[in-house]
């Protein structure tokens, strides 16, 4: 049986937080961290592949013309994971707020959980290379610093990226997610008040 993802919660600097969201309070484990690895935050559906097949974050989601791909994708990929397993990631078949023309995959991961312990990303990578799964992109990996989201901030087109992650290279049990990883979102990331699953649906593009 499968279980809902843990929350990311924003960095204290993020500027799309919204009323609702969840600030971190307590960089101390990022900073003490050996190494950290930043990555791009999609801007998909949060989806997780398990031994039975797929769901989106909320697991009695109702049914969207959009996700018939990413049933087809799970049904290739559940049969080779063990019933502790899963895999978690950005499901990016329908446009939300950005749009994309160049997807290597409509399913891109962004971690492994077995049991209740995400995996390290290096362990990550190479089961995502196993399974056959495209990872999101890696803008950053080395220390921790009060430098970093500036410096990573800098180099962000928020016309056409949503945001980044940071994350702990090293595994982490899932109830540590608060302090372990925390997310900076453009401002006013949803630009429409319409919400996409009751919009016209546009598909994202692959790379050609």
């Amino acid at each position: 049986m499968s279980r809902k993802y843990g929350r990311t919660f924003h960095l204290p600097s993020s500027p799309g937080a919204t009323n609702d969201d969840k600030i971190m309070n307590d960089l101390s484990d990022l900073s003490a961290a050996p190494e950290v690895i930043a990555t791009e935050k999609m801007d998909g559906e949060n989806t997780t592949i398990f031994s039975k097949g797929c769901h989106p974050r909320s697991l009695d989601a109702r049914y969207h013309p959009s996700r018939d791909w990413m049933k087809a994708f799970a049904a290739g990929i559940s049969p080779m994971l063990s019933s502790d397993e899963r895999i978690i990631g950005e499901y990016l078949f329908a446009r939300h707020s950005i749009g994309y023309s160049s997807l290597p995959s409509y399913f891109m991961g962004f971690a492994w959980v077995l049991g209740d312990e995400v995996q390290s990303w290096d362990d990550t990578q190479a089961r995502f290379q196993e399974l056959g799964i495209c990872s999101v992109p890696v803008l950053f990996r080395g220390k921790f610093s009060d430098r970093l989201v500036d410096g990573l901030v800098s180099k962000m087109d928020f016309s056409s990226q949503e945001g980044f992650v940071i994350r702990t290279v090293s595994s982490f049990a899932e109830k540590f997610m608060p302090t372990k990883l925390g997310k900076y979102v453009r401002p006013g990331h949803v630009q429409s008040e319409t919400h996409w699953m009751n919009a016209e649906l546009v598909k994202n593009s692959l790379v050609k």
